[in-house]
């Protein structure tokens, strides 16, 4: 199946008699960049239209037991919030937590994720459940989880844009001579590296023997260069101050095998 055969089209289904909300959604990206996208800060990118509310905040505690927290303003410009905790995390599968929302009068109800890989993508089944007899509550999520499953799968429907980052030492003898700070910071690189490819963000990665000086080298997959600018921000060798930085350049298109 092509990305382009995919059920991309959010679907969602209210039975109000059983106070609980089915709906659905497939995404053209890996299990683990869509899990990402639903358990992290990245919720503040997708989540929300001009013309109706932006999440501007999310905060999250990712165990079990542990609280999270989305905060926004409406188009309008009046503040909204909603939180819960995580009851079960399975990553990348499945995701359950509780959902108390302010202008649902803070009654508590229960959203489980179910992550699929499927050829192409990803498929997202969400249910939310424990509304009782609150039938237009009930209704109105569901309606709502119809736009939510759809700004998820515009966020990765975007073309994606390949670059080549070559991360630049300090100097030349830097593999051979690091000291012993230096070799904790790289590895804290590398340990990134490999979250980036575990999200299918980075398509390959690692050191390159060059006779003038070994040097890191590694492909993503990026939807703009925003994105690009944010994972290299993050990157333990940048934050670290010790000189390193990367030379980032464009690809004309990317070919590649298992």
């Amino acid at each position: 199946m092509s990305q382009a055969a995919l059920k991309t089209r959010s679907r969602a289904v209210a039975d109000v008699t059983r106070g609980t909300i089915l709906a659905s959604v497939e995404i053209a990206a890996p299990i683990e960049r869509v899990f990402h996208a639903i358990t992290s800060d990245e919720i503040t990118k997708w989540w929300g239209a001009p013309e109706l509310y932006r999440t501007t905040e999310y905060t999250a505690d990712l165990r079990v037991g542990g609280r999270w927290r989305a905060s926004g303003v409406g188009a309008d410009g009046s503040p909204f919030a909603v939180d819960g905790e995580f009851r079960e995390i399975e990553p990348p599968r499945r995701v359950v937590h509780t959902w108390r929302a302010g202008w649902d009068g803070g009654n508590e109800t229960v959203v489980s994720y179910a992550l699929e890989p499927i050829e192409g993508g990803t498929r997202v089944t969400l249910r939310h459940e424990g509304f009782g007899d609150r039938a237009a509550s009930c209704r109105g999520h569901g309606d709502g989880w119809e736009r939510v499953l759809a700004w998820l799968g515009g966020h990765f429907a975007g073309p994606s844009k390949y670059y080549l980052c070559r991360l630049i030492p300090p100097r030349p003898t830097f593999a051979l001579d690091m000291d012993a700070d230096e070799a904790a910071m790289m590895k804290e690189h590398a340990a990134y590296w490999r979250g980036l490819l575990d999200r299918g963000v980075a398509v390959v990665f690692g050191p390159v023997l060059d006779a003038k000086g070994p040097y890191g080298v590694g492909v993503v997959k990026v939807a703009s260069e925003e994105e690009l600018a944010a994972f290299r921000d993050a990157d333990p060798a940048i934050k670290s101050g010790r000189g390193l930085r990367y030379e980032v350049t464009p690809m004309m298109r990317a070919v590649y095998g298992g």
